[in-house]
């Protein structure tokens, strides 16, 4: 699914402004509305299925940024709005500060695996350097679907998926840093990703008498390991992506990456 082909021009509303959260969330709503993937579907309904995500915990993720979405029965395909309010709006972000750039999702209630992804994809590209400084100076619609596809160029540009694969494992102590590291695997369509719960070596020399001196100090409690199957022409964007997450892998001590060339993979995995 590439993402120039499901946002809409006329889903983007610039330079609004709003006095609350349910006033944005009716203006989502009718955004969505003019789009012929939802011409059969009652704005109330779309509002109430946005106002109910919202109601489960926030979408706004901070920094000026809130990803609305929701998912409908009888949708058939996704709908991807961008609204920009440079003055803000409260909408209860995980920071408090004022949200100012909207990325909505409309999404067919049947397809979790693809909405998962999207979410992650629009999570890669709001890290990208510039990005939403970029979308918030546009004054029309058309410049702001020109500018957002532009940062999605590699997503515009999607070749055929081909069989040379690389296997990365990504050790992780920190459990922030899993949380980021992650969205960056499940944001990439032709992978295949699970998480293994794991522990430092020290938990277990620690419970063993021979070595029971060496950790006074609290141990590792968190530790996961991310297994995931790529694409190879996706390695080096994964890597920048890790890198810049991480501040530099050369100077982390709590994420470790490794990378193996495979000979041969067949299947897939569901999310």
């Amino acid at each position: 699914m590439k993402l120039s082909n499901i946002l809409k021009d006329e889903c983007i509303g610039v330079g609004l402004k709003f006095k609350d959260k349910t006033s944005v969330l009716k203006e989502i709503a009718q955004l969505a509305k003019k789009c012929s993937v939802l011409q059969e579907v009652e704005e109330d309904k779309i509002f109430t299925a946005l106002q109910e995500r919202e109601n489960l915990i926030s979408t706004g993720l901070g920094k000026g940024i809130a990803i609305p979405h929701c998912r409908l029965d009888n949708v058939k395909d996704f709908v991807v709005g961008v609204v920009t309010v440079p003055e803000g709006v409260n909408f209860d972000a995980i920071d408090g500060k004022k949200i100012r750039l909207f990325i909505f999702i409309i999404a067919p209630s049947k397809d979790s695996n693809q909405h998962i992804r999207l979410l992650s994809t629009i999570s890669q590209l709001l890290r990208q350097s510039g990005f939403f400084e970029n979308i918030l100076s546009q004054q029309t619609p058309e410049s702001i679907s020109e500018k957002f596809l532009f940062h999605t160029r590699s997503d515009a540009e999607e070749e055929k998926e081909f069989s040379n694969k690389n296997l990365f494992h990504v050790f992780v102590q920190d459990e922030n840093l899993f949380r980021d590291i992650l969205q960056v695997f499940t944001g990439v369509i032709s992978s295949s990703v699970v998480v293994v719960d794991s522990q430092n070596e020290n938990a277990y020399l620690s419970k063993i008498p021979l070595f029971a001196g060496f950790w006074n100090d609290k141990l590792i409690d968190f530790s996961k390991i991310i297994v995931a199957v790529v694409d190879k022409k996706m390695t080096n964007e994964i890597v920048r992506n890790i890198d810049q997450i991480t501040g530099g892998l050369d100077n982390s001590n709590q994420v470790l990456v490794t990378i193996q060339n495979l000979f041969y993979t067949a299947g897939a995995l569901q999310l």
